[in-house]
């Protein structure tokens, strides 16, 4: 790691160990129930890093397989395969990962997956960043953002990823660079990932795009940002800088809605896109639910049937 007062990442790990290798592996992605096997190779990992909070190049060497269950912190992970063979979020949406195919991690939920003889490279961007990147580029709100990481990128996508990865690449091996540079670099990583990927998000309103409105607009944002906090209408109003009845009317002005009724709606989509990323033996409606406020079950199924067309157990049993 970097010096004291240094926000810079620099990993280096190595060894034919092969309880070492899964304890760098969990450490690092957040790993549950991880097992290194030995192969017909002599096996040996080597695991290394360089980048800041915002922005990592990773590679990862592993003569052997490695097996098990992640859910990395914090962070949107792109990974492509130089050699070996590996399949990702097993038993789930399955991709079965193509040497020179950059494919993204799920985000937000752990995943299983099964790597044999590999060798990977990886480019980390953190998420408050790209969801920032988002919303500039987007008008997507925070919070909203979603991959899917079962759809491939199309080839001139991919060959724009290539380009941008290998300019990234060049700048932080070339020796240090300024920490304006390593906010570009970051950036340009999140525009590319954009770019490339399948995502979905939610935009805000049109009315929240004029200037007059910048106070609505803040009070929206602080409910999308926040809505997995116990929050309330007051807390919305302090952070746009309204009294609790101006925040009302310009709910009602211009969103056609009251601000309790907004953050219950952006509460449903969060349980509408954790239904949809959940697996009916790991979750249950009920515990989605609750987990964001909804106490009266069957007001929630009426209120999720109304928004989504069908009924949340139907979404959980298609995920």
């Amino acid at each position: 790691m970097g010096d004291e007062g240094d926000d810079r990442v620099r990993i280096e790990a190595a060894g034919t160990d092969l309880d070492e290798a899964v304890a760098v592996f969990e450490q690092g992605y957040n790993g549950t129930g991880l097992v290194a096997r030995a192969t017909e190779l002599d096996f040996s990992y080597r695991h290394s890093a360089t980048g800041d909070p915002d922005l990592t190049l990773r590679t990862s060497k592993f003569s052997g397989e490695i097996t098990g269950t992640i859910e990395p912190p914090g962070e949107h992970i792109v990974q492509w395969l130089s050699r070996g063979r590996a399949v990702m979020d097993l038993g789930r949406d399955e991709v079965h990962i193509e040497v020179g195919v950059p494919v993204m991690f799920p985000h937000g939920r752990p995943f299983s997956f099964r790597y044999a003889d590999f060798e990977q490279n990886l480019v980390h961007v953190d998420d408050v960043l790209l969801h920032e990147v988002a919303a500039e580029r987007e008008g997507a709100a925070p919070g909203s953002l979603h991959f899917d990481h079962s759809v491939p990128p199309s080839p001139a996508a991919l060959r724009t990823w290539n380009s941008t990865v290998r300019l990234i690449a060049q700048t932080y091996l070339g020796g240090e660079i300024a920490p304006m540079m390593r906010a570009e670099m970051a950036r340009l990583a999140a525009v590319a990932m954009l770019d490339t990927f399948s995502h979905s998000s939610t935009s805000l309103p049109e009315a929240l795009l004029a200037p007059r409105n910048a106070s609505l607009r803040s009070a929206v944002e602080y409910v999308h940002a926040h809505a997995h906090l116990p929050i309330t209408a007051a807390d919305v109003a302090q952070h746009a800088g309204l009294t609790a009845r101006g925040l009302q009317q310009s709910f009602s002005r211009h969103l056609e809605t009251t601000p309790t009724e907004y953050l219950r709606g952006v509460r449903l989509e969060r349980v509408h896109e954790e239904l949809r990323a959940g697996s009916p033996d790991r979750v249950t409606v009920a515990e989605v639910a609750r987990r964001w406020a909804f106490a009266h079950l069957g007001r929630f199924s009426a209120a999720y049937v109304k928004r989504f067309g069908e009924y949340p157990r139907d979404t959980l049993q298609r995920a």
